[in-house]
């Protein structure tokens, strides 16, 4: 901002600091006296605008038109009365000396300063907007003589008088000057608009000295300036055409005049924008400084519910009701979420279908039995969208919006605007939102127990009720590296597997060749060894249409079961990543957590481009694993070992002789998603247990 200001303050200097207009604004300045008299402008522009408007409605482009054609029956007037008690008087001078001044020959800054005499005691808001007034009255009566002659005898004899019939009958040859003159017009509004919303900034965020408001009111008096000197330029052509009749002749002079005021005015007006642009940001970013702090001692302070809390997280007014129910397609108010567990959802509109599909499917599983506590949460869908009030809302942002939301069976904020600013710094900078999903646990008193139990959630689903992390921890004390923690319920015949007692082989990758020797080669052994065994491909994370055509390969040539879809392959990936992460929230270590190792060594094996396989039988036995060519070797040496397994059983032997072949040469990586939270400073490899060397990594998968 600092190198915005520097620039603009070069072009101001370029633009209005030659010694002719240093002169000048000296001048100006030294009339200005102002003696706190106040003046709401404000409705006297919005009168000012309404009479330019209707002088040639079809000329002219001024203002909101539905708005204007409003005002003779609005409030507006009924200010404006109590305040033309006060103003009526000024007015009617100023504009009887733009009427005497402009017939006199003096020359146009004369009669401007003498102006500025007159309404020395105003600030400069009111100024301009006098002025204005003042030349509004000259111009609508000009205007309504040349309306109503036709038709008004009145009218008709001051049109006589005033030699209007000659410049009503020569109207198409005047019609460039008074475009002109209208242009002009336009601009001294759009300027003086600029100026009285200076004066409206609140002053609890913007003061005086600060800088981006001292650059604009150094600008202003010349603002005011060259819009009343236009008044003046206006005033005299139109005194003049009405003194001259039919001799009046429009001269290169007058053109060029009104096209360098409308110039001056247009550059002044844009300078002066700018300045109001940085100034709305300072206070936007200072009500927002505040906005913020606010929500910050909301969400740290107790409550007895959670209303006042959500209420400063998801829409603090009560002129609309902020929720929308996509099952009933209604609005509610926050009041549907009192004293319950509320499950914030955050994210933009790129949300995984993979994520919302499961959420989904986990959601009205809960809902099925009403009388379980796991039920009793309510779920708020918050779309976060940082720009949406600098950046266009498109038609394509409405689409997918809707599209997304209609697909929730639960509660979803009615639309990304209603969002504050502050609320998305706060999710940003306190709950660490990067563009990743967030699952934000609250709870009945308004307290926040988890800043993200996505992964809670993934790993035992509703079973994490109430998602605190107390509840978590309890949770883990009761795990321990099986087959039940590894697959959960993505694939249903795991657990009729389990109670036959049959070996079940989960194994990945996408070496299509390696797939095929290594399935046969196991099959074939489990028939030498008499044992069961059912073998279960759960592809690769983040699955492509790779894994797809592979899943489609194996159920061509009945290789071995397959999950159903690839949003269950991401999920048996994203609850292992979701593992790590809820392991590593805790502090604990590679070292000192067994089943931490386990799912490092997973997740190793699959940032590698080689297979691997998990072998176990029942549900309270350790899992054997090894990477893909280390356990198709082993199978391949079933004589070797074959005694051992008939002795000791096969999985122990089949254990020893990995432990026993494990090939000293090896290049493992662990690729982990660059948003998934902390990342872990220390990682033992899971062939060796040497630390590995980290690196960043930046992929594009394309298959």
């Amino acid at each position: 901002m600092a190198a915005t200001r520097m620039r603009l303050a070069k072009g101001d200097r370029y633009m209005f600091s030659s010694s002719d207009d240093n002169a000048m604004m000296k001048n100006i300045l030294a009339t200005h006296s102002p003696d706190g008299t106040v003046i709401e402008t404000l409705p006297f522009l919005k009168i000012i605008e309404d009479i330019i408007h209707r002088a040639h409605p079809d000329e002219t482009d001024i203002g909101p038109h539905a708005e204007i054609d409003a005002i003779a029956d609005s409030v507006i007037y009924n200010d404006v009365n109590e305040m033309l008690e006060v103003i009526a008087l000024i007015i009617n001078k100023v504009s009887c000396e733009i009427s005497c001044k402009c017939t006199g020959g003096a020359d146009a800054h004369t009669n401007t300063t003498a102006i500025f005499n007159m309404l020395s005691n105003y600030d400069w808001d009111a100024k301009a907007v006098i002025s204005l007034a003042a030349f509004a009255v000259n111009y609508g009566e000009f205007w309504l003589v040349v309306q109503l002659h036709a038709i008004n005898p009145l009218a008709r004899s001051l049109t006589h008088l005033k030699q209007l019939p000659d410049i009503i009958e020569r109207g198409e040859s005047l019609k460039p000057r008074f475009n002109s003159i209208t242009s002009l017009i336009k601009a001294m509004l759009d300027v003086t608009h600029c100026i009285i919303q200076f004066k409206e900034l609140p002053q609890q965020y913007i003061s005086p000295d600060t800088p981006e408001l001292v650059a604009a009111t150094s600008n202003i008096p010349i603002g005011v300036y060259w819009i009343i000197r236009s008044i003046v330029a206006c005033s005299t052509i139109l005194v003049n055409l009405i003194g001259m009749g039919h001799e009046h002749v429009t001269t290169t002079t007058e053109t060029w005049e009104l096209s360098s005021l409308a110039h001056k005015i247009s550059n002044i007006h844009d300078h002066l924008k700018h300045h109001l642009d940085l100034c709305y940001q300072y206070v936007d970013e200072k009500r927002h400084t505040e906005s913020y702090l606010t929500i910050v001692r909301v969400m740290d302070t107790p409550h007895l519910d959670n209303t006042k809390p959500l209420k400063h997280l998801i829409y603090l007014k009560d002129d609309q009701l902020p929720l929308y129910e996509s099952t009933m397609k209604t609005r509610v108010s926050i009041e549907v979420l009192r004293k319950k567990i509320v499950l914030l959802l955050i994210s933009d509109l790129e949300l995984p279908t993979e994520e919302l599909s499961i959420l989904d499917q986990m959601y009205r599983e809960a809902r099925q039995n009403p009388a379980r506590p796991e039920s009793q949460y309510e779920v708020v869908w918050l779309p976060v969208m940082p720009n949406i009030r600098k950046t266009p809302w498109t038609d394509e942002n409405q689409y997918k919006f809707e599209m997304l939301r209609n697909m929730m069976p639960w509660y979803s904020l009615f639309h990304p605007s209603l969002l504050d600013p502050s609320v998305i710094k706060y999710i940003k900078e306190v709950w660490h939102f990067n563009q990743k999903p967030l699952l934000v646990v609250m709870d009945p008193q308004g307290r926040i127990v988890s800043t993200n139990a996505l992964h809670m959630m993934w790993i035992w689903g509703s079973l994490a009720f109430p998602f605190t992390s107390q509840r978590e921890e309890a949770l883990w004390r009761e795990e321990a590296w099986r087959i039940e923690l590894l697959v959960d319920s993505i694939e249903p015949m795991i657990f009729n597997w389990i109670a036959e007692g049959r070996y079940i082989c989960l194994y990945g990758g996408e070496d299509l060749d390696w797939i095929r020797k290594f399935t046969a080669t196991a099959q074939a052994v489990a028939r030498q060894a008499a044992i069961g065994l059912e073998m279960l491909y759960v592809g690769k994370s983040n699955p492509r249409e790779k894994v797809r055509k592979i899943i489609e390969t194996i159920r061509t040539e009945n290789i071995s079961h397959v999950l159903p879809d690839l949003t269950l392959i991401w999920f048996f990936w994203v609850r292992l990543e979701s593992m790590l992460q809820s392991k590593m929230q805790y502090g604990k270590s590679f070292d000192e957590d067994p089943i931490l190792r386990e799912i490092n060594v997973m997740l190793t094996y699959d940032g590698n481009d080689q297979g691997w396989a998990v072998i176990c039988r029942g549900s309270n036995e350790w899992m054997k694993r090894a990477s893909g060519d280390t356990v198709l070797s082993s199978f391949r040496d079933y004589t070797e070992w074959k005694d051992e397994a008939q002795e000791m059983g096969f999985l122990p032997a089949l254990n020893r002789h990995l432990e026993a072949h494990q090939s000293p040469h090896h290049c493992n990586r662990l690729i982990l998603p660059g948003t998934a939270g902390s990342v872990p400073e220390k990682v033992i490899c899971a062939e060796c247990g040497r630390t590995m060397d980290r690196f960043f990594l930046y992929r594009c998968c394309t298959d």
